[in-house]
């Protein structure tokens, strides 16, 4: 009797603690999981409206350059700055996220994210369309960031891939309404229109989030936290710098997502329009099939790190096929349309496996810096995408346009041998990092329980 006694308090310890006793957690706190399933839905759903304004301009670009007679620098550093917003607010919301918390640093940047998408539909000139697009990526630069911390509280680390893949997935959703969708609206009713469905969209999230999103469940620790001073905060972030285990992993997620979203966020639509003759309803197809292929990619590649027992070498194989697709389209001279179309696809599909890098850099952080980490490493990501935008802009631009205005296919050539560069030189260094096992981490996590 006394053991039995015994055996229970140690259950309501760890209950207190907001841990779950190991042999029966499902059979006594399912409730956290349904309800954490439901706010991860919630903050995915709102995820959708930031991967439809970041890859807008891939289906656009065209009719905005014609609309302000802009060219293709201007029009790279108007997808740019989006992500420039982006990284701008990672490290000031990884504060916010650790201090105040995701359900209220989430709310908060969404009705910036809003306001910066109204500013966006009615401008009339490049410098107000430029100061929307930089508010939307401000404001849009906490949802994957914030759903990584709430499921860091709410779901045992093992399946933290698996949860953050369903996230990307679902926000993936605003990706696929940005291509054949967007193309279709534009033609139809006007691209500005289309936006202002969008901006009502993410205000009715913001609502949804507030009502819905909770830090983290009952008895976890966070909840019972005391704030730390702002000298404190600054001293867990120089931790976070300080460890060398980040820099291989910023590395890769520097140039991973850079690379692929500057084909299939901004130059897949006008390469295939302007070198292979596309109609812009047939470009939008192409990339709604590689969203589509990012998707599937995300379902498959999200649960390959428990069932491989690695993140690092899912990161650097699923890279490397990339790498192969990017050096193709540098390389072969007038392919046949299957060619590009293919290697689009297939970038789509093996580019899902950055969530593992995203996983990796995730486990060398305690849960007090996990806000200030990821945000750290999500920097890298925006602000990488931001400058490789940027960049591919003046790549492109530096070509002169044929009789008809359109690029040729030599700027797009120039632009895929300098993506494929940047990318072997990124997995080079990243393949000098340790590899973090879901194993090590489950066995962890048991001892501390058991502790």
């Amino acid at each position: 009797m006394l053991a039995s006694q015994t055996k229970m308090t140690a259950e309501q310890l760890q209950h207190e603690a907001g841990q779950r006793p190991p042999e029966r957690s499902s059979e006594r706190q399912p409730f956290p999981h349904r309800r954490g399933l439901i706010i991860v839905a919630t903050l995915a759903t709102a995820y959708v409206a930031s991967h439809f304004f970041r890859a807008a301009n891939v289906t656009i670009g065209l009719e905005l350059m014609h609309d302000l007679s802009i060219g293709p620098e201007a029009l790279g550093t108007l997808t740019g700055a989006f992500f420039f917003g982006f990284a701008a607010m990672q490290i000031p919301c990884g504060f916010f996220f650790d201090r105040f918390g995701p359900r209220r640093t989430v709310v908060g940047m969404l009705v910036l994210a809003t306001t910066g998408g109204v500013i966006f539909t009615l401008a009339q000139s490049w410098p107000m369309l430029l100061t929307g697009r930089v508010l939307m990526g401000a404001g849009f630069g906490v949802m994957l960031i914030g759903s990584m911390v709430v499921i860091s509280r709410w779901f045992p680390p093992d399946r933290f891939s698996t949860l953050v893949a369903m996230v990307m997935s679902i926000g993936l959703l605003g990706n696929l309404a940005a291509t054949t969708p967007l193309a279709w609206a534009a033609e139809t009713v006007g691209w500005r229109t289309a936006f202002a469905g969008v901006v009502v969209f993410t205000a009715l999230a913001t609502v949804a989030v507030w009502l819905v999103v909770r830090d983290a469940p009952a008895g976890h620790p966070f909840l019972a936290r005391s704030p730390e001073p702002p000298r404190e905060m600054l001293q867990g972030l120089l931790e976070v710098l300080r460890n060398r285990r980040l820099w291989p992993i910023l590395a890769l997620n520097f140039c991973n997502y850079a690379c692929t979203f500057t084909v299939q966020g901004l130059w897949g639509g006008p390469y295939l329009r302007e070198v292979h003759g596309l109609s812009p309803i047939e470009a939008g197809n192409v990339l709604f099939a590689a969203v589509i292929a990012y998707q599937f990619g995300m379902l498959a590649f999200g649960p390959l790190d428990r069932l491989l027992d690695t993140r690092k070498w899912i990161a650097v194989g699923g890279s490397m096929v990339t790498v192969s697709m990017l050096a193709t389209l540098a390389l072969v001279s007038h392919p046949p349309i299957w060619v590009p179309v293919g290697a689009i696809l297939v970038i789509g599909f093996f580019s899902a496996a950055s969530t593992m890098v995203m996983t990796h850099g995730r486990g060398i952080f305690p849960d007090r810096l996990i806000g200030r980490g990821m945000a750290t490493i999500n920097t890298a990501v925006m602000f990488g995408v931001a400058c490789m935008q940027t960049l591919s802009g003046l790549i492109v631009g530096a070509f002169e346009p044929l009789a008809d205005g359109a690029r040729s296919e030599s700027a797009y050539r120039a632009l895929f041998a300098t993506l494929t560069v940047v990318l072997i030189t990124a997995v080079t260094i990243y393949s000098r990092s340790k590899d973090i096992k879901p194993s090590d981490e489950m066995r962890a996590r048991r001892q501390g329980q058991g502790a």
